[in-house]
């Protein structure tokens, strides 16, 4: 219950703070702001305070900010109408609009910036890993102990497991005997190297049908400074931005598009994720707060990258509006890929539901 609790509250985080990103810049910059909305739908509970209403809606599905003005045919009272969204410069404009996804831009490198220095970053070193460690091998072996090799066998892990399946039972291999001769394991544990002669035992429990040392593996990890952490969460941003659009631009193909989750499978996957480890939630976290970034910035309406795009012509036009009629039927465009987005993430969730896999796609 507390980690379906928690990735709904992280939900709830990315939202809030996306929409302040609008709310704070429209209000920076003189924009009158209606309303402040964490969800869709008639309202829960709302309050009133100056000019701004603040409310939470009853379908969890995003938020919103209402600016006066959003829409170019709307009737303003002319006391107000020098503070409405399509009367202001076009340069406000993209600033209030692109507000959110920075926001959300800026909370993902700082969670990826914070996870980096405080536990490092991943090297091509492999490691016992806490979680998988039992018997035999936890007489021996400690978590973060760095595997040199088993049986003179260094590096792939593949290998490895090859040459401890080599260690046999003797006579008929059944689920935990213990093989007749032991592994050679050489490990490296604070700086120094320790060697350990491990009796592999027989696992059938599980259909895996081989000797093992009762151990898994985890990557290493290496301390890194401020500004090497800020460096590496850059890149990290830069390959899921790719991976992200990449993927996007291929929905049409069925393997891109068996990629794509909703709602339904991102909560689960962050609920693992707290179920898991607080690292691991707060890792998927700052992904999804670079997605939602990224995703938002395509350039169709009722998306903000939509809404920049439009502002970015008007511009070039010399200040001439775009004629409302042009983004309706663009907007309908836009409208029609968000849709499509949603029910092919939904039927991905109700199918990986169907076939148990449901919170597997981002592991």
């Amino acid at each position: 219950m507390i980690p379906i609790l928690l990735a709904f509250l992280g939900f709830c985080a990315l939202i809030v703070l996306h929409e302040l990103g609008h709310f704070t810049a429209a209000k920076a910059v003189g924009m009158r702001v209606e309303k402040f909305s964490l969800f869709f739908g008639r309202p829960l509970a709302k309050v009133q305070k100056g000019e701004t209403e603040y409310a939470v809606g009853w379908i969890p599905a995003g938020g919103y900010v209402r600016i006066t003005g959003m829409n170019p045919t709307e009737e303003i009272p002319e006391e107000i109408a020098h503070r409405a969204y399509y009367r202001m410069p076009v340069w406000k404009r993209i600033v209030v609009i692109s507000a959110g996804p920075a926001v959300n831009i800026v909370v993902a490198f700082l969670i990826i910036w914070a996870l980096l220095l405080a536990n490092g970053r991943v090297t091509n070193d492999y490691v016992v890993s806490p979680e998988g460690l039992g018997p035999p091998a936890a007489q021996y072996l400690q978590p973060d102990d760095r595997i040199v090799s088993v049986d003179g066998v260094r590096g792939d892990p593949a290998a490895i497991a090859r040459q401890v399946a080599t260690h046999r039972c003797a006579g008929v291999q059944v689920d935990g005997c213990e093989a007749q001769t032991a592994a050679t394991v050489v490990v490296e544990r604070d700086g120094r190297l320790r060697t350990f002669e491990i009796t592999p035992r027989y696992d059938g429990a599980r259909g895996i049908e081989r000797t093992r040392l009762g151990f898994s593996y985890g990557y290493g990890s290496a301390d890194v400074n401020p500004a090497q952490a800020a460096d590496l969460s850059v890149t990290n941003m830069w390959d899921v931005t790719r991976l992200t659009v990449t993927t996007f631009s291929k929905i049409f193909q069925e393997r891109e598009r068996e990629q794509l989750s909703g709602v339904v499978g991102t909560s689960e996957t962050l609920r693992q994720g707290f179920e898991f480890s607080t690292t691991r939630a707060l890792g998927i976290l700052a992904l999804i707060s670079l997605s939602l970034a990224i995703i938002n910035l395509f350039p169709f309406l009722p998306l903000d990258g939509g809404h920049i795009f439009w502002a970015v012509v008007e511009k070039v036009r010399g200040g001439r509006p775009v004629p409302f009629s042009v983004m309706e039927k663009a907007g309908a465009v836009g409208f029609v890929l968000v849709i499509m987005l949603f029910f092919i993430g939904l039927s991905n969730d109700i199918g990986r539901i169907s076939d148990g896999t449901l919170g597997e796609v981002s592991r």
